[in-house]
């Protein structure tokens, strides 16, 4: 077990095997590249806990997404709207859409990635984009 009093020596095995272990790390070391990109390497939704400047370093983003499409959740504004991240966050959980800037959601082929992985994302998917869009979008496929 770790706490707020624990190393970087002692949190790095710890979070190897259970990235969400992460939020009982002290604030200095949610804030250290190394630690936050071992933890959500495990568990993408590490992220939450990880230091704000993290949550929009979009390598550490994108390892989260990879490892879990909902952690786009705990990304930044800007990598909320960067189109790679979004698109590899819907492809493994097409709900990260919900979590997508208003620009992605409005984005066809995010749009579509989210809904080839799961149906019911469309929901979450701009006015502009609605079921007759998608169902036209996959009639082309």
């Amino acid at each position: 077990m770790i706490d707020e009093k624990s190393k970087k020596a002692e949190v790095l095995p710890v979070v190897r095997k259970n990235g969400l272990d992460l939020k009982n790390a002290s604030e200095e070391l949610r804030g250290d590249r190394e630690v936050v990109l071992t933890a959500v390497k495990q568990e993408g939704w590490a992220l939450a806990y990880a230091s704000e400047q993290l949550q929009g370093d979009r390598d550490v983003v994108m390892e989260a997404v990879k490892q879990d499409g909902y952690a786009l959740r705990w990304a930044s504004a800007k990598l909320k709207g960067d189109k790679n991240v979004v698109l590899e966050a819907v492809r493994g959980n097409g709900h990260a859409l919900e979590f997508a800037s208003h620009a992605m959601r409005d984005d066809e082929d995010v749009v579509m990635a989210a809904s080839s992985q799961c149906r019911e994302a469309v929901k979450y998917a701009s006015a502009r984009i609605n079921r007759n869009t998608i169902q036209k979008l996959w009639v082309k496929k």
